[in-house]
Parts: structure tokens; sequence; C-alpha cells
């Protein structure tokens, strides 16, 4: 598992837990200062250097971010650290379907990705790509543990989320809205950032926090989205995890708003798309459903055991591929970064 930031252990433990329970073993490798290993429990295990990970000779390397150093042993699997939201429209969707040259297999999340990459991997020739559903939600369809984020409060409850953007963040541009409505009390609001938003962000909107408002800084956000009526967002990704459960989402400011999102552009709309969205209104509704088909429509909780299945086809049919590219500059890059020079 090659990790470099926090949220990337929530995506790959429900992976982790499929391996083991097929009688594999799994070790942990911490890429970069923003992963913080005080997050490992007790029973997992980690490799320290590039050395360590070349002398355990892992066959199959779990990547949830976009690239991984070449000189690591076995395949790459790559499995996404989040959904295509498409926030860079003048772009197209360049961002979500770059191929920079380190992966060996994508496990896609849903049709509407799944198709280009198959595309892209006629194009390119040295990767394959099986459709298998994102492990990260596994728990969110099968998980039965309590909810610290539960309540008895008989108040809808309102998750508020958002990117660190500062152009696409809702958070600066909002924060009198939602100091009135953490002082209103009619809904119980749950926030939770980026890990890379801005301190001064965090501290503003932590210094709300009341009976009615909970700012809630975590490595694993299933639960606050289990525990949510509605959501509250802008561009984030999360929202899309979200709409899997087949609730609404009011958005601030969206790039590119859609029909399965109710999205407004001035602050003092918000409320009313707020207690509009918590009516569940059927047209509505019908547009998330139809959207949740292509983005991911596994809601089995078994998305960990195709990946692994995927994984293992792959590694033992040992399909001819032509050769990834070099990437030299990246590769010098990375073995400085890693102090890594040996072959």
């Amino acid at each position: 598992m090659y990790i470099s930031q926090n949220y990337s252990y929530a995506i790959l433990r429900p992976l982790q837990a499929q391996i083991l329970a097929h009688g594999g073993e799994v070790r942990w490798f911490l890429a970069g200062s923003e992963v913080n290993p005080s997050f490992l429990s007790s029973d997992e295990q980690q490799l320290h250097t590039i050395s360590d990970v070349r002398s355990w000779k892992p066959d199959i390397t779990y990547i949830p971010g976009n690239i991984v150093p070449s000189f690591i042993p076995g395949k790459k699997v790559a499995v996404f650290h989040g959904f295509n939201s498409e926030k860079r429209s003048s772009e197209g969707n360049r961002g979500h379907f770059t191929i920079r040259g380190c992966y060996d297999l994508y496990c896609t999340q849903g049709p509407n990705t799944t198709e280009r990459f198959k595309e892209l991997a006629l194009q390119h020739g040295f990767f394959k790509v099986t459709e298998t559903g994102w492990p990260t939600l596994d728990p969110l369809f099968s998980d039965s543990q309590s909810n610290p984020y539960s309540s008895n409060d008989p108040r809808p409850t309102l998750l508020i989320c958002s990117t660190f953007s500062r152009k696409l963040s809702l958070a600066p541009k909002l924060f009198e809205q939602i100091k009135r409505f953490s002082e209103q009390g009619k809904w119980r609001i749950l926030m939770q950032f980026h890990p890379k938003m801005p301190s001064e962000w965090v501290n503003k909107y932590k210094a709300l926090s009341n009976e009615n408002l909970t700012f809630i800084e975590t490595d694993n956000v299933l639960p606050l989205l289990k525990a949510a009526d509605v959501m509250l967002c802008d561009t984030s990704s999360i929202l899309l995890m979200f709409l899997l459960l087949r609730k609404p989402v009011v958005t601030f400011c969206n790039q590119k708003p859609m029909p399965h999102l109710l999205d407004v552009t001035q602050a003092d709309e918000v409320e009313a798309a707020i207690e509009h969205a918590l009516t569940k209104p059927k047209n509505l509704m019908q547009h998330i459903e139809s959207y949740c088909q292509e983005l991911h429509p596994y809601t089995d909780g078994q998305s960990s055991q195709r990946v692994l299945n995927a994984a293992n086809e792959f590694l033992h049919k040992n399909e001819k591929l032509k050769p990834k590219p070099l990437n030299l500059f990246r590769n010098l890059k990375m073995r400085k970064e890693f102090n890594f020079w040996g072959w």
C-alpha cells in the first residue's frame, strides 16, 4: 500500500481486509511528509525505506495517488484517490484521465470513467483497465458498526464540506451565512474540510463550534456521510460519495452545475436551497439515481474483492504489454526525493 496522504488509509483499508482474509500479506509505505504514521494501527506493518520495499518484493502495489516510483517492484495498480469531480472545466477531463506512465492496471469506479480509460488503454498499450468499483466505499454499503456521528437529535443534519482552493472553496464566501446557521439552531451541523484547507479558515470555523455546529477532523469521512441528511459543498469530490447514498447535495458556485445537484451562486440563496433539498424533490432524486448508475453502480460492498480478483488475474495472466515510458526526469526526481540510487 503506497500512500502519500492521510485520507489514503481509509481508501485502502477495505482492500487490506480482503487481502488478509484471503491469506495474503500487506505492508504500508508512507511517501512524503503529508502522511502521518501515527494513523497506522498496531497490527499494520510499515516499510520505512525504498530498500525495505525492494527487499520485501511485493507482487502488487496499490496506489490511490497519481504517481509511484518505477523502482518499486511488482505490478502497479491504480485505485484512485477520489472520483472525477470535473473541476477543471476549461481543461476537459485532463486531470482525472492523465496517463503518467506509472501503472499496469487501472481499477475503475464506474461506466462514466471506464469507457474513457479503455480508450486510453488501446491508445497507449502499456496498461489494462478493469471496472471494479471503488474499495473505499465498501463500508459505506456494508459496515454495520456504530456511527460516532449519529445522534438522537430530531433536527435534520447538515454536513458542510469544502475543497481547499481559494478560488473554488465555499469557506471564505459563506462564512457569515454558516455563522448564522450555527446561531439559528434549526439544523445539526457537521463540518469537515479537505486536509489541505488553509489553517486560517480551519481555525475560523472551529471557533464557531457550539451545540449546533461540530467541526470534525478525521481521516475517514464515511461515518460523516452516513450521519447527514443533506450536504452543502462546492466542487469537492466528496459530494459524489454523498450522492451515492441517494442523498441531495446543495453546491455553491459549482463549476459544472448538473441536474443531480442543487447549485446556487448567491450566498442568500443557500438557506432556501438546503430547505428544498431536505424535501427530497422527486425530480432531483431521479437525476441522482441516474447519475449514480453511471458513476458507481455497485452497492454490494464487494468492490475490494473485485479489485483483488482483477489484480490477481492480471498478475497471473502476465499478459505482454508495451513497455511503460521511461519517465527519466520524474524517476530521477523521485530517486533524489527518497535518496535511493540502487538498481
